[in-house]
């Protein structure tokens, strides 16, 4: 099976661009699964319904998200009416949405996980990613035949230990870990030892002319100056970033792995 996993969207227009992006990835890739990281997609901070709808036309299956997914109001009730659309499930338990999914395809049963890391993500109420993940597939054990993960996540570092320990924890047939969030592409796409695949980072899909999607005076003033401001979402070209896994889902292990960008 193969699965595209599509980086952070950055703002409108690359939803727009989307549709025609994503019909390029499927004619060079044919990919069985897309998943697209929709946290951004608003502006630069948040997902509305009607974006999340015209990412799934432009043919996400299922969106994944992170520390801004409840930046605006108008999803919260949206998350509670699907399961296509996942925040990290390592949030407190009453809030509004999932943060996981089983998937049929073809007769293989794949789990999706979103969950966030703590290292630098200045939000108290997470849990551990390492419990929260374990305690899922324990639950589910039994009704997924391999399950992938985006780990919405700052530090390389956790990014990567998260990683290796799923990777390690073969039981739970973990075939490929993904991280977002820092919208910059790493070079390090690998199978690791016991077969999940691995990038650090998957970097994003938005304007290009800017800093991580962002206009570039408002990064600098915020970064040079330390001068608060609304960001905006920069112009230019639009690029898709992401990565394509090919999984053998008997084994539930990684058997290729390629960065992808358009």
């Amino acid at each position: 099976m193969r699965i595209l996993a599509v980086g952070d969207i950055v703002g409108e227009r690359a939803v727009r661009e989307l549709g025609h992006l994503l019909s390029l990835a499927s004619r060079k890739y044919l990919p069985d699964l897309t998943v697209v990281n929709g946290e951004n997609a608003a502006g630069g901070r948040g997902l509305t319904p009607p974006l999340a709808a015209d990412i799934f036309a432009a043919g996400a299956d299922v969106i994944t998200t992170g520390n801004h997914i409840f930046d605006k109001n108008a999803i919260l009730e949206y998350l509670d009416s699907t399961d296509r659309i996942l925040r990290p499930a390592n949030y407190p338990a009453g809030v509004p949405g999932v943060g996981y999914t089983v998937i049929t395809l073809s007769g293989v049963r794949v789990l999706i996980m979103n969950v966030s890391g703590t290292v630098y993500m200045k939000d108290e109420s997470l849990a551990s990613p390492f419990e929260t993940a374990e305690g899922i597939f324990l639950r589910e054990s039994g009704s997924y035949d391999f399950a992938v993960v985006d780990f919405h996540a700052e530090a390389t570092g956790e990014k990567l230990a998260f990683a290796r320990y799923l990777d390690m924890m073969r039981e739970y047939r973990v075939a490929a870990v993904w991280g977002t969030h820092t919208h910059i592409p790493t070079s390090d796409v690998r199978i690791l030892p016991g077969g999940a695949g691995y990038v650090t980072d998957l970097g994003m899909t938005g304007p290009q002319n800017g800093i991580l999607g962002i206009r570039s005076d408002i990064i600098i003033r915020f970064t040079k100056d330390h001068l608060p401001g609304k960001f905006e979402v920069a112009d230019g070209e639009v690029s898709l970033e992401g990565v394509v896994f090919d999984i053998d889902a008997e084994s539930a292990r990684a058997t290729h792995v390629r960065r992808v960008r358009l």
